[in-house]
């Protein structure tokens, strides 16, 4: 069958190249233009399970400029992308069927520039999933995903994969897999078994580009790499057409930078932009700065961040934070749907399900509000509690909550004094919901000032 590749123009190149490694929760879109900006050539996303985008709906955000897969049942992001990278961005995908792999590769082809088969990950988690490294040991199986790949898509496809012991065994396998009709090869100079500690097989990595035709990508050296001299020495070490980093680009993305590095406060500055720009969920972010940080999370400034819970408040530690806030209000005059407006069901519309009255709740009072577990360091600070001991005081009966949960989220609604009392926010948990509610309460009783929830992010206006 006739490759695809032959009616595309633009076709990613691989060959020469300097490539930031998919690296799990890291390789989301803010650091992927950070790469690309500081001179990485290719980006590789984190490794996105096959079922995960199969259970995601595409959605053009008009509001970002970006096309976001968003999981149908609560929003969560999936995979987010924008024209800046599109040439240049190759989704690694986990995955252990041909025919997922494909349903895959045919949703998201005109949106990416290749799509790459991971081979390599020793984690359990791919293992038992029968992904990763568990393909080496499944070798007709690996070659029916890639060769079903080739021959139907647009761009691109290549894998990733580790070494085995012996070096026979690695070059019969990797030419097994070069017969499929893959653009490149990438390849970690470790086995299944071996960690960042053990050394990276270079030997090995400078034998298989001698024996294949296409370019190999050499992979594993972070702890010989420091700056962008490094990456280009080891690709040499190696002999190999081009080479990719995760760890030494994890902790500092400027070494793509031929100039030279950045100090590190100046790379979480420009990363904490892409991600207020783009809308980077707080937990991934703070992920990221906590491997940017490592041993100086325990300096003061260290500890201050790490109680952080909100964008915003990540972006206070660097002198962000109102630019934070700016961005987001503007956002939210232009409709953003972000995480505070997702509600179930609504980017799966022949599913909805969602009735806007909760099940026919009369509801008496409905703010914007939203619960941040960080505001409260003490359990009798928390909404819930201060409305128990508000009850207590008063001789009212106590606080009942009633949770609505809708797939994978959930509202409360209190109900005091005959008063019914909601947030407009579903939340991801049960608990958090309730408190939402009770937050609610709470600042229309005047147990907590509105002015101070504004200040801390729980309203935004």
């Amino acid at each position: 069958m006739k490759n695809k590749l032959d009616i595309r123009k633009n076709v990613l190149n691989y060959d020469n190249k300097v490539i930031l490694a998919p690296m799990v929760r890291v390789g989301t879109l803010p650091m992927r233009l950070l790469a690309l900006r500081y001179g990485a050539d290719i980006v590789y996303t984190e490794e996105l399970i096959d079922w995960k985008f199969l259970k995601s709906v595409r959605r053009e955000n008009e509001v970002l400029g970006t096309i976001d897969y968003l999981d149908a049942t609560n929003g969560t992001v999936v995979f987010r992308t924008c024209a800046e990278e599109k040439e240049k961005v190759v989704v690694q995908l986990g995955t252990s069927d041909p025919q997922r792999a494909l349903k895959v590769a045919k949703m998201i082809e005109n949106d990416v520039a290749g799509i790459d088969i991971n081979m390599g990950c020793p984690k359990e988690f791919s293992l038992k999933g029968g992904m990763g490294a568990a393909l080496m040991t499944q070798r007709v199986k690996a070659k029916q995903i890639l060769s079903l790949l080739v021959q139907n898509c647009s761009i691109p496809v290549t894998c990733k994969i580790r070494v085995f012991e012996s070096i026979d065994e690695t070059l019969n396998f990797v030419k097994d897999l070069e017969s499929t009709g893959i653009s490149a090869i990438a390849v970690h100079g470790r086995t299944r078994v071996e960690r960042p500690q053990h050394p990276n097989r270079n030997e090995t990595l400078r034998k298989i580009s001698e024996t294949l035709r296409i370019p190999v990508i050499a992979n594993g050296g972070s702890r010989e790499i420091e700056n962008y001299r490094d990456l280009i020495k080891f690709k040499e070490d190696c002999g190999c057409s081009s080479v990719m980093v995760a760890r030494a680009a994890e902790y500092n993305c400027s070494i793509f930078r031929k100039e030279g590095m950045k100090l590190m406060d100046d790379v979480i500055v420009e990363y904490l932009k892409n991600c207020v720009e783009y809308d980077n969920p707080p937990s991934n972010t703070k992920y990221c700065v906590q491997n940017m940080l490592k041993e100086l999370q325990e300096t003061p400034r260290g500890k201050k961040f790490l109680e952080c819970q909100t964008l915003e408040q990540i972006c206070n530690i660097w002198g962000l934070g109102e630019y934070c806030r700016q961005k987001y209000l503007e956002y939210q005059s232009r409709g953003i749907i972000g995480r505070r407006e997702v509600a179930p069901d609504m980017f799966s519309p022949q599913l909805k399900k969602q009735k806007t009255d909760l099940d026919g709740e009369d509801i008496d009072i409905c703010l914007n509000c939203v619960f941040i577990r960080v505001n409260y360091t003490e359990d009798p600070q928390l909404p819930k509690s201060r409305l128990i001991v508000y009850c207590g005081k008063n001789k009212y009966d106590s606080p009942k909550y009633k949770v609505f949960n809708e797939d994978k989220l959930f509202r409360a609604v209190v109900t005091l004094n005959d008063k019914k009392y909601s947030s407009s926010y579903w939340e991801k948990n049960k608990k958090y919901a309730e408190q939402g509610a009770a937050l609610v309460a709470c600042v229309s009783l005047g147990l907590i000032d509105r002015e101070q929830l504004v200040k801390d992010g729980s309203i935004l206006e």
